[in-house]
């Protein structure tokens, strides 16, 4: 099945995207809700932010187990399970009367939610070539990019008229609504008539492969460090935007849309430039973007200075400069890997939400009041996007070239 260019083309990337939306949403939607949620449950401000590494975890770990099995059964039927436990899960979300059990939740929601991530990429590598790929990606993010602009309207709203338990149950609704989707709207891109039963020995066999392929490991490590910065962004954005800057839980939103749409336009201009130039040479071009707004903000924050204005410019150039970055990444990563690539595409997510993880992780533990922990994750992150790509990918296609 190799989508067309017409009416079913165009249902195929909204599934896609509103699959790959699902973390977004599970993402941003509860982000304005932080300080609501900390006092109803009784912790500490960053306990709550705790749960998004959480779900970090969750999402990385999933991604592995549903890659391959999408690889063995096919891409649909995986789906359906996983978006049952997702719906599950955001009903156990909205019921939790603890921190604690609020992040076991978080944990099986993710795993439930991975799948949408891991399993939407290996279906555009079943159906599409590099270049094209990249194009696809660019779209998707047109379409699941919509996610963290209306996500925070959505859940600052939420959040003040009807309470942070809403949040979650709009999350299940929207599980139930991507179930049907792909029941009645995708079909199956896989073919597994001629695929081996399912080994373990096999597929840590397969995933020690792309371990040691350079290129794959490249790309994907250049584009989970700039991606990884963006998750900084996620963790660290509601204490800075609203504690430090004095932005409201509602207005929040509208400064977090604004960055979202930064990436939505940034990948919409690299799907038209993708007619002109390999995604190759846009991906190394772009990753210079995030790696000097990291820096100047590390800089700037580091001399003591804050102004939400300079914040904002640099944090809005570094997410828009992912547009360029993640579909070329994803593109680039999978290109040689048609027959695995659930396990590529899973192995690929997994890594790039642990490098998530740890930024998480870092900006929680590292929170000292000020904007400093931010910037400088988004400096690190940047400059080792940049640097990994120079190291593992540069010379590989030099030899190419």
């Amino acid at each position: 099945m190799r989508p067309g260019h017409n009416r079913n083309f165009t249902l195929w990337v909204v599934i896609l995207g509103s699959l790959t939306a699902i973390g977004p949403l599970s993402i941003d939607m509860y982000l304005p809700a932080f300080p609501g949620m900390e006092a109803e449950l009784g912790v500490d401000p960053g306990a709550v932010e705790l749960t998004l590494a959480v779900f970090f975890i969750g999402t990385a770990c999933g991604q592995l187990f549903w890659g391959p099995l999408s690889d063995r059964f096919g891409r649909r039927p995986p789906l359906y399970v996983a978006m049952a436990v997702f719906g599950t899960a955001s009903l156990g979300c909205a019921l939790a009367e603890s921190v604690q059990a609020l992040a076991f939740w978080r944990l099986l929601q993710a795993l439930g939610g991975s799948a949408g991530m891991v399993i939407s990429r290996a279906m555009v590598r079943d159906c599409c070539a590099a270049r094209e790929a990249a194009r696809v990606f660019s779209l998707l993010i047109l379409v699941m990019g919509l996610a963290p602009i209306l996500a925070p309207l959505l859940g600052g709203w939420v959040s003040v008229h009807l309470g942070w338990r809403a949040i979650f149950t709009t999350l299940a609704l929207f599980a139930l609504v991507c179930l049907l989707a792909v029941r009645f709207g995708l079909q199956e891109s896989h073919d597994i008539r001629h695929e081996p039963p399912l080994n373990l020995a096999r597929i840590l066999r397969d995933y020690g492969g792309l371990f040691g392929n350079r290129a794959f490991l490249g790309y994907t490590l250049s584009g989970g460090f700039a991606m990884a910065g963006m998750f900084a962004y996620i963790a660290g954005s509601a204490f800075v935007f609203i504690q430090l800057g004095g932005v409201s839980q509602v207005d929040f939103g509208w400064f977090f849309g604004a960055n979202a749409l930064g990436f939505v336009l940034a990948s919409q201009v690299n799907a038209r430039i993708l007619k002109h130039f390999a995604p190759t040479r846009l991906l190394r071009h772009a990753l210079w973007a995030p790696a000097l707004a990291g820096l100047a903000l590390a800089v700037f924050t580091a001399l003591g200075q804050f102004s939400l204005a300079v914040i904002l410019a640099g944090i809005f150039v570094y997410v828009s400069s992912l547009g360029f970055i993640a579909p070329n990444a994803s593109a680039c990563a999978l290109a040689t890997h048609g027959q695995q690539a659930g396990a590529a595409s899973a192995l690929m997510g997994a890594l790039q939400f642990g490098l998530a993880t740890l930024t998480g992780m870092g900006i929680s533990l590292l929170h000292d009041g000020t904007a400093r922990p931010l910037a400088f994750f988004l400096a690190v992150c940047g400059l080792l996007a940049l640097a990994t790509h120079r190291l593992l990918v540069h010379p590989h296609e030099g030899r190419r070239r």
